[in-house]
């Protein structure tokens, strides 16, 4: 089988790449918007340019039975300001159903979506976990962006022979992660004391490799056609105790103030960072029982071992 991995120099791309690669019975090719910016020159890999309604990927698709489709634009500031909803169409919305539709013409089989827990929505009560049948409440324009995408995306199944796997990640973690995970690693090497110590929600997580076995599950298992998909490790954490098992893989102790969290939000709120109360503060939990019954599915690593070899890849790096 013929794989297309779209977004192959990303952290969810590269690592879907390498575990390709390792399969005696596929092969793997990446596309990328510059070679330049391509890190493994053993890979083949397609330059395709920007993700956009205008991209051909008659090139990059030649020969290709499934695709899996990392590529995005994400939910960044830039500025100062959040990356607007019409952008965030161009791209994801736009840019992906192009790619979907010429992939149909071209009799690409499957057509698997990294989409986003965003599209359920921003928090959950307690015990109440988000499932992949809830009816979508996407918030912010990342999220309407995506589920905007996966509804053309179902259409588009309807209409032809691809067939469309949807997953829903919750926050993706492991080695070479960037942004706020590897943010709280930098704070609980360094000994940095957290306000952080009285949380107590439950967050639903997903290691890389967890979720890249479930992305290769999704290529070939034929239940999974034109179905959603959510995904996590299937243990979940308040923030405190992810900071304590964080520091811990780190080989530190965790140095956690207990401020209650109605002061955390208050605090928050004076500087203009109700968003990271939120996430911080707030519970985002799944419930993963349609992937296990329907794959026979079950999370490849355990939370603690992925914790540990994120951390060991942290300090080697922070090492060199």
């Amino acid at each position: 089988m013929k794989v297309l991995v779209t977004g192959a120099n990303g952290f969810v791309g590269q690592a879907v790449l390498l575990r390709l690669n390792g399969m005696s019975n596929v092969t793997a090719i990446g596309s990328v918007r510059r070679a330049t910016i391509f890190a493994d020159a053993a890979t083949p890999f397609a330059m395709v340019g920007e993700l956009s309604a205008q991209t051909d990927w008659s090139a990059a698709l030649a020969g290709v039975q499934a695709i899996v489709h990392t590529a995005a634009h994400g939910c960044h500031a830039r500025g100062g300001r959040h990356d607007s909803l019409t952008e965030l169409r161009r791209v994801n919305v736009a840019g992906t159903l192009n790619l979907a539709r010429q992939a149909a013409a071209m009799g690409v089989r499957r057509f698997v979506f990294i989409s986003s827990i965003k599209v359920n929505g921003e928090h959950t009560l307690p015990s109440q976990p988000y499932t992949a049948d809830d009816v979508p409440a996407p918030i912010d324009s990342y999220g309407i962006s995506k589920y905007e995408t996966e509804q053309g995306l179902r259409q588009l199944a309807k209409e032809t022979k691809l067939e469309v796997v949807i997953i829903r990640p919750v926050l993706v973690y492991g080695p070479g992660v960037e942004g706020n995970f590897r943010t709280m690693m930098r704070w609980l090497s360094l000994g940095i004391p957290l306000p952080l110590g009285a949380i107590q929600n439950k967050r639903s997580l997903v290691a890389l490799d967890n979720l890249v076995d479930l992305i290769v599950t999704c290529l070939h298992h034929p239940a999974g056609a034109n179905q959603i998909f959510l995904v996590s490790d299937g243990e979940d954490f308040s923030t405190t105790d992810l900071l304590r098992r964080t520091a811990a893989a780190l080989g530190r102790s965790s140095r956690l103030i207990p401020v209650p969290v109605p002061v955390l939000r208050m605090a928050a709120r004076l500087l203009g960072r109700d968003d990271l109360a939120q996430r911080l503060c707030d519970s985002l939990q799944v419930d993963i029982s349609k992937t296990q019954a329907v794959f026979g599915w079950v999370p490849l690593v355990s939370a603690d071992t992925a914790l540990r070899r994120t951390a060991q890849d942290f300090l080697a790096k922070r090492a060199n």
